[in-house]
């Protein structure tokens, strides 16, 4: 009888454990998919994004003759997106053309016709709101991201993760040049 209830009480806790492990698999696959799920929704609004910045450069080329290196930079950045391969290089490469956009919005200011010019604005804005978007999509992301790498070093969780060979997912940062001061300057030209 004895022998019965250590076999039963081994049966139960072994499918116990069973259980727990499958619902910390379960666990972790739910959190890539969002992770996934995340940075494709931001892989939206960065698409659309890049299709925006050709019609912004043509506006742009009739009013800034003298900025060709400006408008040149915004057009590298952006075809860096299409050679970027590994995650870690597209959020490189998104950053890049984030920093050019912004630096192409500083030399506008010097364009009053260009900032006048009803296109530019419309386009202006409509870059802008996708880059307010972008920003809470990365903040989601990262939230995520953070979420599931906690979790990969937790125990017993980390037993689990090991097992199944789940391994820690880069946060998307931003260029520490980012950080600076923007140096104004109002001399004229």
């Amino acid at each position: 009888m004895t022998g019965w209830i250590v076999l039963a009480a081994f049966l139960l806790i072994s499918v116990a454990l069973i259980l727990y492990a499958v619902l910390l698999y379960n666990g972790f696959i739910h959190l890539k998919n969002t992770i996934d799920k995340s940075w494709s929704n931001i892989d939206v609004l960065l698409k659309q994004r890049f299709d925006e910045l050709p019609k912004l450069i043509k506006v742009c080329e009739g009013y800034m003759q003298h900025e060709q290196k400006t408008l040149e930079e915004v057009v590298k950045a952006r075809s860096a997106i299409n050679n970027a391969g590994s995650d870690q290089e597209r959020m490189g490469a998104q950053n890049a053309l984030t920093e050019t956009l912004r630096s192409l919005f500083m030399v506008v200011e010097r364009y009053p016709d260009l900032k006048a010019d009803v296109a530019f604005r419309n386009l202006g804005a409509r870059i802008s709101e996708l880059e307010d978007q972008i920003a809470d999509r990365r903040e989601l992301y990262n939230e995520s991201v953070t979420f599931y790498n906690i979790r990969l070093d937790q125990f017993p969780d980390l037993v689990i993760a090991r097992l199944f060979h789940f391994t820690p997912r880069t946060l998307w940062q931003i260029d520490p040049a980012h950080r600076q001061d923007v140096q104004v300057s109002f001399a004229h030209h």
